[in-house]
């Protein structure tokens, strides 16, 4: 059976059968003209596919959002102009209805809530108008030419929960409004558009009905540190993470990741914010305070469309049975959602992850630490990590949490936490231990899909990535790792598909996922998500320049030009002016040569110069390969590098061994000279070759004769005599 999320538009004629029983052959034709010559060529125009047609009803399902609400503008627009001439009571009004939610899959067809909803709107839009769902809403808002009125929260016929509804105005003067509506006014919309609702829709809904049931979904809040002592703040989070991870567990449960709900943290919970942030409904909030050997643990658990509390308990115990109050919190949640536990669910949640509580202690640590992403604090995550390991050599959390932050050293290289050949073992080796002591955890194969698809081991990767999904259908984590290996293996359609899988169960991702999320949308055509991904993965970086250059090349594509340029100069700024597309090509060899090509094809327009710090070499002046050789093989070339002009060394053997060596930096390598290009090959951006023309400075203001640049250094010398 397969799944995605899509959206859905579903249209019907108002009156259909009044208009049929006044004139039934002009009704047909007209609806058999206004199809052939307005529904079916905007269909195509926006790129959808219409799945049926129903009498006067039509199906359509659109890859974007954006591009149905845009075609619905269009046909509605378009249709006031229609019928010139006819009576108005025999007049054609359409009603339209979108949605963007989950779909089932079965050969040319569609079913399940996604489609019902659509239809439910149909139904009670006005003659004429559109209604669109609030998860529709919340992509095109601003990226449309029309405006909105909010109509609040309605229930909708046969769906479990309240569905935002929205009304779209087609006025040119409306576009960009989001106002609301008086809630008498919709009061009354809804009662007079019930019975349109039961009479119009009913038969074609029951059509497109899956019998399957809603499954719940959860938020676990980050529980608040009631210590006296503030530094325990790990200590909840733990208890925090530690729940999110059993519930997860449970087959029937879709639980928010821990990634989003600690953007939360120190905030006021508001109901009402949350349902509309995570899409859930219920939330589980708490708080944890620890004094010398003891812990008291308030927990309740919330219904977000009620406010009601379904369950609330305070566990008082001494501190070593943490891992009890854990246990008897998520039976009795899931008590408390009707849930029952099969034996190996309940015997997972009853594990305690270690029994060293000092092991535990540091994990929690080295968790907090990892979960900021700032590379200051990823040295001190390692550490942590390893003095668990060290005194519980089973304790395969912490292992898998491990390979996971130093998977995100690797990738994000940070050579000065970790070297890359060396962070990228250590991945693969904490990974694979976490697997051997518990093979059915799925972080460790989303880890191993990251590693293996940037090494090329695509097929090893394809198999990592789906086993993590397989062990962890509701792991966001996992959805992403399948992401990222469709990305680069160049399945486009699929990743997209991944990412919103992952982001259903973290809306709020971290800024490498958002960064993967937009290049998925990028590759794929979509450039407003990807603005909108890059932007989100910029703001959440925390200044990180490298999350920042990518949104350039979508504003490129939406010929943005000077907001392109403007993003590269504020990228390079945060930079240091290190950035480039020598860099680009270096660090994202792994794609595929045409995705590569489009990526740097649209940062050198957007004004990305092509060696680090806005270097040009004057070619009249560049070495051949073996004036390169004659110059650097069995020499020390010394010399200062940018922007510091800091001292600096290249010691290069005749046999190619070399050692560099500046105020920030002492590397071994091997040099050698490729064509016209001088390169260096160490255990830093990914073991691959890093390599660079080398030009004779024809006017040297100091002793350094000659120029080297490659995507990390301008290197200026003269070999040693």
């Amino acid at each position: 059976m397969e799944r995605r999320l899509t959206a859905i538009l579903s249209a019907d004629v108002d009156g259909y059968s009044r208009l049929m029983g006044v004139d039934e052959a002009g009704t047909l034709e007209r609806l058999k003209a206004c199809r052939r010559e307005l529904i079916d060529l905007t269909v195509e125009e926006y790129h959808g596919r219409i799945i049926k047609l129903m009498g006067d009803g039509v199906l359509i399902e659109f890859a974007s959002v954006v591009d149905a609400v845009q075609c619905a503008a269009v046909i509605q627009r378009r249709m006031s102009g229609r019928d010139q001439g006819v009576p108005d009571e025999q007049r054609m009004r359409f009603r339209v209805g979108i949605n963007l939610g989950d779909i089932i899959v079965e050969a040319d067809d569609i079913y399940g809530d996604g489609v019902n909803i659509a239809a439910r709107l149909q139904g009670i839009a006005e003659p004429g108008g559109i209604f669109i769902s609030g998860t529709a809403f919340d992509q095109v808002a601003h990226k449309v030419d029309v405006g909105f009125v909010a109509l609040g929260e309605h229930r909708l016929k046969n769906i479990a929960d309240p569905v935002r509804v929205y009304r779209v105005l087609l006025d040119p003067a409306d576009t960009g409004k989001v106002v609301s509506a008086p809630p008498a006014r919709w009061r009354a919309i809804s009662l007079l558009s019930f019975a349109a609702l039961l009479i119009a829709t009913t038969a074609a809904v029951v059509a497109w009905q899956w019998p399957f049931a809603q499954r719940p979904s959860i938020a676990v809040l980050p529980f608040a540190n009631l210590s006296e002592d503030q530094t325990q703040d790990y200590f909840a989070d733990g208890i925090t993470d530690d729940l999110i991870t059993d519930l997860a567990r449970l087959s029937n449960l879709d639980v928010i990741s821990q990634n989003s709900v600690f953007t939360y943290k120190g905030k006021p919970h508001v109901l009402e914010e949350i349902r509309r942030d995570f899409g859930v409904r219920f939330v589980v909030e708490g708080s944890v305070q620890r004094s010398g050997d003891l812990i008291r643990v308030n927990a309740q658990l919330i219904d977000t469309s009620s406010g009601a509390h379904l369950w609330a308990n305070r566990f008082d115990r001494g501190a070593a049975e943490v891992f009890v109050v854990q246990d008897e919190m998520g039976r009795q949640i899931a008590d408390a959602l009707g849930l029952k536990l099969t034996p190996s669910e309940a015997e997972r949640i009853a594990r305690p992850p270690t029994a060293n509580l000092e092991a535990y202690d540091y994990y929690l640590r080295a968790e907090q630490a990892a979960r900021t992403g700032r590379r200051s604090l990823m040295l001190e995550a390692l550490e942590l990590f390893d003095k668990a390991e060290a005194l519980d050599s089973g304790f395969a959390e912490a292992f898998a949490s491990d390979a996971h932050a130093t998977a995100y050293v690797w990738r994000s290289a940070y050579d000065d936490v970790l070297q890359s050949a060396l962070a990228r073992k250590r991945a693969y080796d904490k990974a694979s231990r976490a697997l051997a002591l518990d093979p059915e955890l799925p972080s460790p194969y989303a880890v191993l899909a990251i590693m293996q698809v940037v090494d090329r081991r695509y097929e090893q990767a394809i198999a990592s990535a789906q086993k993590a999904v397989a062990l962890g259908p509701a792991d966001a984590e996992a959805h992403m790792a399948v992401a990222y290996v469709q990305l680069i293996t160049g399945n486009h359609a699929a990743a997209a598909a991944a990412v919103q899988k992952a982001l259903r169960y973290d809306p709020n991702p971290s800024a490498i996922d958002r960064y993967t999320a937009g290049m998925v949308f990028y590759l794929q055509r979509d450039y407003e998500r990807a603005v909108d991904s890059f932007k989100r993965a910029g703001y959440g970086s925390q200044g990180n320049g490298k999350f920042v250059t990518p949104l350039a090349m979508a504003y490129v594509r939406l010929s943005r030009i000077d907001e392109a340029r403007a993003t590269v100069a504020e990228a390079q700024r945060l930079l240091g002016g290190r950035d480039s597309l020598a860099a680009w090509r270096l660090g994202n060899a792994h794609f595929r040569q045409e995705d590569l090509a489009f990526i740097l094809d649209a940062l050198r327009q957007a004004g990305l110069p092509e060696w680090p710090f806005g270097f040009h070499g004057d070619e009249q002046n560049r070495l051949k390969g073996t004036e390169i050789a004659a110059t650097v093989m069995g020499k020390l070339l010394r010399g200062k590098t940018e922007p510091s002009a800091s001292p600096a060394l290249l010691q290069v053997q005749q046999d190619g061994k070399g050692a560099f060596r500046s105020a920030t930096q002492m590397m071994t390598e091997t040099v050698s000279v490729k064509g016209d290009l001088l390169c260096e090959q160490s255990e830093n951006a990914f073991g691959r070759p890093d390599c660079g023309p080398v030009y004779r400075r024809a006017k040297p203001t100091d002793e350094m004769s000659y120029t080297y640049v490659n995507s990390t250094k301008v290197f200026y010398f003269s070999p040693a005599p």
